[in-house]
């Protein structure tokens, strides 16, 4: 089974990266780009205002796709993530729904962060990220 999600890459205007650290699983603890599943009769675009306000109290407006990944999800489930550049427009940063923390991070700090697996890699591939910042693994 695949399940529709969309992510939203979002950088601030010193380039610092907008993550969010997962309260729930999966990805309970390690920090990642906000995003979750398009509901039923959504946009992607539509999903990705929807996700980026409940999980980290902004507004934003998507842009262009930047790339789309699948990840593995409980059951043989597949995630199939597309993930959207986005600005945002609105709102004041506060973590919200699954969303245990909601912070900005320069790229030099995204080595020390547990990122969710192939995050840095997607990001560094899609040009977003400049190549050279490693990650550190899962706790």
């Amino acid at each position: 089974m695949r399940v529709n999600c969309v992510g939203a890459i979002i950088l601030d205007g010193s380039g610092r990266l907008l993550l969010v650290r997962r309260g729930r699983p999966p990805g309970a603890g390690l920090w990642s780009i906000p995003g979750g599943r398009v509901e039923s009769g959504e946009s992607d675009p539509e999903a990705v205002v929807r996700e980026v306000l409940e999980e980290t109290g902004l507004t934003v407006v998507p842009g262009r796709l930047a790339g789309t990944v699948d990840r593995p999800g409980p059951g043989g489930a597949v995630y199939e993530i597309r993930d959207y550049l986005a600005e945002v427009s609105g709102g004041t940063l506060a973590a919200g729904d699954d969303a245990a923390d909601a912070r900005w991070f320069t790229r030099e700090e995204l080595s020390r962060l547990p990122l969710t697996p192939g995050l840095l890699d997607a990001l560094v591939e899609w040009a977003v990220i400049a190549p050279g910042v490693s990650a550190v693994g899962p706790p």
